[in-house]
């Protein structure tokens, strides 16, 4: 394992740009809750599991229009346990290495919790693809007029949203966020499960900035980060983008022949042992 480490730094000193790849896998040493499998997702959620709805049915923007408070019980806890939640120092392993290379770091995730943001990333070298909880949408995919609260895309930040939930029972106590131009529920600007009306407009112009970084770096390195392979959005970019990737998951490290290095740990454990080679 330490030669992986060493041949890491190597292959980091070489680069003159950083794509940073991650999935939720990278929350995990933050003490995020893990979702894999319906036990792991009702263990964290257990009014669902006692309903037995899984971790589809209720991100899933049918759960907006049928049972609101409840789709907001689910996405409300979340956004106050991801407001509380602090980045572990893994993330500022990544900013630190970025920040060495000429073209500095680009972090594409699937991930809709903001750490990045938290952990001192620049917010134009992020890209979110599934949107994220921190903004909200018509569940309508009604456009905003001008002179609302909403910018001209129709998604608007969650800030002055402070949920009150029922974990017990997993609903939403306080008031029902509405749209600001027609007062229908407002959602979360995430892109969900037989998701029609998701607004893709702030996540397309961050991914629109990553591919004009990406046109000017030479030697790219990505470093992967708890990329699964059930939802393998940003697996799959590490695996496409020229040059090697570095990639970290416990379960699922196998890469392509020839690609790069793979490292089979957690995300913290992996980041501080390449830290230290790099010293």
């Amino acid at each position: 394992m330490s030669n992986d480490y060493a041949r890491c730094a190597q292959l980091i000193r070489q680069a003159d740009g950083l794509l940073i790849t991650a999935g939720a896998g990278i929350g995990v040493d933050s003490g995020m809750p893990d979702f894999r499998g319906p036990h792991g997702f009702w263990g964290a959620y257990p009014a669902l599991g006692r309903a037995r709805l899984a971790f589809e049915q209720i991100a899933n923007p049918a759960a907006f229009a049928s049972q609101p408070r409840l789709a907001w019980g689910f996405y409300g806890h979340r956004l106050q346990l991801y407001r509380r939640t602090q980045p572990h120092q893994g993330f500022e392993i990544l900013r630190r290495i970025g920040e060495q290379m000429p073209h500095g770091a680009f972090v594409f995730t699937s991930n809709v919790d903001g750490q990045f943001q938290k952990a001192a990333f620049a917010a134009e070298r992020i890209s979110e693809c599934h949107g994220s909880i921190h903004y909200l949408q018509c569940s309508d995919g009604c456009d905003a007029y001008e002179g609302c609260d909403a910018d001209r895309d129709g998604i608007w930040p969650a800030d002055d949203f402070d949920p009150e939930v029922d974990e017990e029972q997993c609903l939403l106590r306080s008031d029902l966020p509405l749209c600001p131009h027609c007062q229908q529920i407002a959602r979360p600007n995430i892109l969900m499960f037989g998701d029609w009306r998701w607004r893709s407009e702030r996540s397309d112009a961050q991914d629109d900035r990553r591919r004009t970084w990406l046109r000017q770096v030479t030697n790219l390195l990505t470093i992967e980060v708890g990329a699964g392979t059930d939802i393998p959005t940003a697996r799959l970019l590490g695996e496409r983008v020229k040059g090697p990737l570095i990639r970290i998951n416990p379960g699922a490290p196998q890469l392509p022949p020839g690609k790069g290095v793979s490292i089979a740990a957690g995300g913290l454990v992996a980041l501080r042992a390449i830290a230290a080679a790099l010293d």
